[in-house]
């Protein structure tokens, strides 16, 4: 599942509550941020903490990568997401949350085989939710900005 829409309208809660109920109904399911994920990748082959974690999401039923191409990625690791997005995604389900179309996934990845290869497996018996709408976290805080800024 990837969850699509502007920052504040609920992509987050959305994934974290299906990444609850997916542990309350017994699955190995685990929520991180994009930059968790990428930390791990980088790290795994150093750092004991970040192999065991690599190891344990191998075994999981659910991944929710939150935030996915909030900020542009490096082509190393770029690379290092697309494969072990590739090692998963016929044995685990993901749910992304991002506020990119799939067409800035190719500027955020400055390579557009790269962002076909990943898109063509995250995509991959997916259901895409498109939210729409305004920050919710803003939405009280008219006051500091003029209202086409929400």
């Amino acid at each position: 599942m990837v969850i699509m829409g502007p920052t504040g309208t609920g992509k987050t809660f959305l994934a974290a509550g299906l990444c609850y109920h997916a542990i309350l109904s017994g699955h190995k399911a685990y929520f991180r941020p994009i930059e968790q994920i990428m930390d791990m990748l980088r790290l795994k082959e150093v750092a004991n903490t970040a192999n065991a974690d690599y190891k344990r999401l191998l075994g999981a039923h659910l991944i929710v990568v939150d935030d996915i191409m909030l900020m542009p990625v490096s082509k190393p690791d770029a690379a290092k997401l697309f494969g072990f997005i590739n090692m998963l995604f016929e044995s685990t389900s993901f749910i992304i949350t991002t506020n990119k179309s799939p067409q800035q996934w190719v500027e955020m990845l400055d390579d557009e085989v790269l962002a076909t290869a990943l898109l063509d497996r995250l995509l991959f018996k997916c259901q895409v939710i498109p939210l729409e709408g305004k920050s919710y976290r803003l939405i009280n805080r008219k006051s500091i900005f003029n209202d086409e800024n929400l």
